[in-house]
């Protein structure tokens, strides 16, 4: 994908950040075509425009980001990718359980914050360093006994042991570039591994796969 096409929509309250952020994308190459300052009129102008990244506060009048993520996160093209002055463990796990593919604290520079749209834009997990490892430690924390189940509820399907491997860097926010020079395989290989895992378990992205692995510990197998 090339950065022309990186489309961005930037919702925040506060218009002096609201801007400086849309500027330091723009001025790194990536098309902002949208702001937003409240929850409402943040999911009908994303609706509207269809960005492919939502870079989203979680602090906003009329409708929690964390709702607005809800309603937007897995409409088609488009990923969320939370910026909040916020590092505490419940906003970032009510983030990510609402559908959000990252989560970066403010306090990113400008070079982190681009990266991080671009890595996005793909579908790539990002995380402020330290926030992967919280919602990981978490999920496992809170992790039941039942065994997992697909997205409609049947067991899961046998994963060889190369998917699983695949599937636990995927959790921890590698992409596959990293995945492939982690496991010393191609990296057409990691995407047909990430491919037919999507296929046994029953899911449509690599941001669902992402969410349940740390949701039901495949993660730690």
């Amino acid at each position: 994908m090339s950065e022309e096409r990186i489309t961005v929509m930037v919702v925040d309250d506060h218009p002096m950040w609201r801007d400086a952020v849309a500027r330091d994308l723009t001025e790194a190459g990536l098309d902002v075509v949208a702001t937003a300052g409240e929850g409402p009129g943040a999911v009908r102008r994303a609706r509207a425009v269809r960005p492919r990244v939502l870079v989203l506060d979680l602090n906003l009048p009329g409708l929690p980001g964390a709702e607005v993520c809800r309603q937007l996160a897995g409409e088609e093209g488009l990923h969320v990718l939370v910026l909040s002055a916020s590092g505490e463990e419940a906003d970032v796990l009510e983030a990510v359980k609402a559908g959000a593919t990252g989560y970066l604290v403010k306090s990113a520079s400008a070079a982190e914050l681009v990266d991080a749209v671009r890595r996005t834009a793909v579908g790539d997990p990002v995380f402020t360093p330290g926030l992967a490892g919280l919602v990981l430690g978490e999920y496992r924390r809170l992790a039941t006994s039942p065994p997992p189940t697909t997205a409609n509820g049947t067991p899961v399907p046998h994963l060889t042991e190369r998917e699983r491997e695949v599937l636990r860097l995927v959790a921890k926010g590698l992409t596959y570039r990293q995945i492939a020079e982690r496991l010393v395989i191609s990296h057409r290989t990691v995407q047909n591994h990430v491919q037919n895992t999507l296929g046994k378990l029953q899911l449509h992205n690599r941001a669902e796969l992402v969410r349940y692995a740390i949701e039901t510990g495949l993660d730690t197998d």
